[in-house]
């Protein structure tokens, strides 16, 4: 197995990959449909939910829409797919109260502290992502892990987003960190993998799911794997 263990600087993507979108997006959603009363079944609005979100995040990577667009369509498609009448101003206040509950919870990837422990005596520990800004931070520090980074790297900072080659550089510039001696681990391979290669980073992906993909890149399944390369 390919061996990383002369990096000096590694740079973790957050949602994912270290916290755990998913779960603790269906937390916030849970307390949301109990405040407004919604009979509406959670995992059937998780089901369209979480595809949707992955499919408007793809496009917000690329500038194809708004984050305004993003928060709206990517609960508008699914109450519409669910047949269940909710109001545009009700969707606009749910999307505001996702935003607020979300980073509340904060369940992380099973082995997440215990490789940040192991890593952190060793490396430098940076994040690079393209969530919001006063929401990632949020959720860096209700979780305990904002400790562990030197840096943090958000689009909004960078003024673009992953796959843009721009937020590496921006990111390895505020980490005053060279290219050959960083490393980037991610769970999207458009986003954190691809475009970490295109930068001239080397890179690991996160493959939880098994994705099928022809690129020779390393893979991981579980984050305690890690201590395998690093």
């Amino acid at each position: 197995m390919q061996n990383f263990k002369h990096k000096k600087h590694l740079f973790f993507d957050l949602d994912h990959t270290l916290w755990d979108f998913d779960k603790n997006s269906a937390f916030a959603f849970d307390t949301i449909f109990k405040e407004q009363g919604f009979e509406i079944s959670l995992p059937d609005f998780l089901n369209i939910y979480i595809p949707r979100n992955q499919h408007y995040w793809k496009l917000y990577q690329v500038n194809k829409i708004s984050h305004e667009d993003l928060r709206y369509y990517r609960l508008k498609d699914v109450f519409d797919a669910l047949q269940y009448e909710v109001s545009d101003k009700i969707i606009h206040q749910l999307s505001e109260d996702y935003i607020k509950y979300l980073p509340e919870y904060n369940h992380l990837f099973d082995g997440a502290i215990e490789i940040l422990d192991y890593l952190k005596p060793n490396y430098k520990l940076h994040i690079i992502t393209n969530g919001f800004a006063s929401v990632q931070t949020k959720k860096l520090k209700n979780s305990n892990i904002d400790h562990y980074f030197e840096t943090i790297t958000n689009s909004e900072m960078a003024g673009v987003k992953k796959p843009h080659r721009n937020i590496f550089d921006f990111a390895l510039s505020l980490a005053n960190a060279s290219k050959n001696d960083s490393l980037m681990i991610g769970d999207s391979y458009e986003a954190d993998i691809v475009g970490a290669q295109d930068a001239g980073i080397e890179a690991v992906f996160f493959n939880e799911h098994n994705s099928d993909i022809e690129n020779p890149v390393l893979q991981i399944k579980h984050l305690l794997e890690l201590k395998n390369i690093l």
